[in-house]
């Protein structure tokens, strides 16, 4: 336990001054937790194992959710997330709620009076599903971006034996939107040096022109950065970091979130058969 604590100070200390301010890394919050110092591919099991199981919970079982919540938010607690932050991300899925708030109101069968509205028993059943369910998964991934990096993530990917293609052409895209972001900037600037402020449809022309202007640039300076790459020895493969040794504790520890979990489901499943 001592040999693993240590490993984890170890990438405490490894990620201490990255602080995630390209374009690809601003959902990443620098902080000094054991969660930001898990390896990357055992947090992205973790929330993916946490919402299957969250998905496999009958949507009737409100009990379950109510510590699933309970659960998520002590995880939040323990990676310095603020509340404020994961609320306002979280918006992301207000289309989906907006869905669901429409299903009740359509469809067959039972129908429950709530309020001055009749809402059909399974639409409501449903609804609440996406409702909760999709919360649940959106705050788990905001989780996993916000205490670690784009280019851990895709690392961890890597070491699930994702394959090296679709790897690698999501490593190249995350490098390239800071180069299309840098080039935007740059014009951007030019532009208001010379005086343009768009305020109208006769702006519209001179932004057409920008927006060409800038896929031509950005296309250029990624032939120079392919260019750049062979020249210091690429062949199709990204470089392989040696493979660290990852003990059990720091499994379990990493294992912990979607653990509680299935204890959470489990004692759901025997109180409902008492």
């Amino acid at each position: 336990m001592r040999v693993s604590q240590e490993r984890l100070k170890i990438r405490i200390q490894e990620n201490k001054h990255h602080h995630g301010h390209d374009v690809g890394e601003r959902l990443y919050l620098h902080r000094h937790t054991f969660i930001h110092a898990l390896p990357s591919h055992l947090k992205i099991v973790a929330a993916l194992c946490f919402i299957l199981i969250v998905v496999s919970t009958p949507v009737t079982q409100w009990g379950a959710f109510v510590a699933y919540f309970l659960w998520l938010f002590t995880v939040v607690k323990a990676a310095q997330i603020p509340f404020l932050t994961l609320f306002k991300r979280a918006l992301i899925e207000i289309p989906f709620i907006f869905f669901a708030v429409l299903m009740p109101f359509f469809g067959t069968g039972e129908k429950v009076q709530v309020g001055p509205f009749e809402l059909y028993r399974e639409g409501l059943i449903a609804g609440s599903g996406i409702v909760v369910k999709g919360t649940l998964g959106v705050m788990t991934a905001i989780i996993l971006s916000t205490s670690t990096t784009a280019r851990e993530i895709l690392r961890g990917l890597e070491r699930m034996r994702l394959p090296v293609l679709m790897v690698q052409i999501a490593s190249f895209m995350l490098r390239y939107v800071n180069v299309v972001n840098d080039e935007m900037e740059r014009m951007k600037v030019a532009r208001e040096s010379r005086g343009f402020n768009a305020t109208g449809m006769k702006s519209w022309k001179v932004l057409a022109t920008a927006a060409g202007a800038l896929f031509i640039r950005s296309y250029e300076r990624g032939e120079r950065v392919h260019l750049s790459m062979l020249s210091r020895g690429y062949q199709g493969v990204l470089p392989q970091e040696q493979k660290l040794k990852i003990s059990g504790s720091i499994w379990l520890t990493a294992m912990i979130y979607p653990l509680v979990a299935v204890i959470i489901f489990i004692a759901q499943l025997l109180i409902g058969r008492m």
